[in-house]
């Protein structure tokens, strides 16, 4: 399936398949990274992962800071890369792709990803390098 293919099924309402995993949301994002500017695609991407939830009845699930700390930690992926596609990208970056033990604990204490305040509104980084 092609990002754009991927994306308007998305739109839809339809997932990947059966579950909507990590990998997959990250997918997504590359996609929508693809074919928008990255704050169209961030603000496209946002809300239809929104609607995607509150579809299913699970709103409280988005995440506010963690959508947006790894949609941003996709793009400087993207520009650092020559990666020609998802593959190559996944293949580079795996690092991306583990939930558990995720990169983003290199940034933020866990209770603050799971705070309310971090579902809602992006949080900057609490963690010192």
């Amino acid at each position: 399936m092609t990002g754009d293919e991927l994306i308007e099924r998305f739109e839809r309402g339809l997932g990947p398949g059966e579950e909507f995993h990590h990998a997959d949301h990250l997918r997504l994002a590359f996609a929508y990274l693809c074919q928008y500017p990255v704050l169209e695609a961030l603000e496209k991407f946002s809300a239809a992962l929104r609607r995607f939830a509150a579809a299913r009845g699970k709103t409280q699930i988005y995440n506010e800071t963690i959508t947006c700390a790894y949609f941003f930690l996709i793009r400087e992926r993207m520009a650092r890369s020559a990666a020609a596609d998802w593959e190559e990208f996944a293949r580079q970056n795996p690092d991306l792709l583990s939930w558990k033990d995720s990169v983003l604990s290199r940034y933020y204490r866990e209770a603050t990803l799971q705070s309310d305040l971090a579902r809602k509104v992006f949080v900057l980084p609490d963690k010192c390098f």
